[in-house]
């Protein structure tokens, strides 16, 4: 009998919550019902302001990030071309020395007496005498 009593129980149990999804479900297929107009005029916009929105967005990537970026290159490309036999230098991998020979794509530093290295153009950043100053004007 106790058996009985709780498999009704459960039997009931399920029925309810099967009629709680099938009306869930109508409401659901109601909601998707609704067309693209009807979106709009309930507050969904149109779709110039997304487009509007998305070259606002662009616009301040590019002249937060973009063009800055690319202005800083320039302006460290500008030095690189400017170095020249005889500039004291730091490499990207923080070695002082002074610039003996440019070639093409290349330094050739000296860093100590007799000991000279070949160094890629773009791994030269700055002039050391002013890496230098810097350090001594912060301290």
């Amino acid at each position: 009998m106790l058996l009985n009593s709780i498999l009704l129980f459960a039997q009931e149990g399920i029925e309810a919550a099967n009629n709680a999804v099938v009306s869930a479900g109508e409401g659901f297929n109601d909601a998707l019902a609704t067309t693209g107009e009807e979106a709009a005029k309930k507050g969904g916009g149109s779709p110039w302001s997304m487009i509007i929105m998305m070259v606002l967005i662009f616009a301040v990537f590019y002249f937060f990030m973009i063009r800055p970026q690319r202005k800083q290159q320039k302006e460290l490309q500008m030095k690189r071309e400017a170095m020249k036999k005889g500039d004291k230098v730091v490499t990207a991998g923080g070695i002082f020395g002074e610039i003996k020979e440019v070639q093409e794509n290349a330094f050739i530093i000296t860093i100590a007496k007799d000991v000279t290295i070949k160094v890629n153009k773009e791994s030269v950043y700055a002039d050391a005498t002013a890496a230098t100053q810097a350090a001594n004007e912060k301290k």
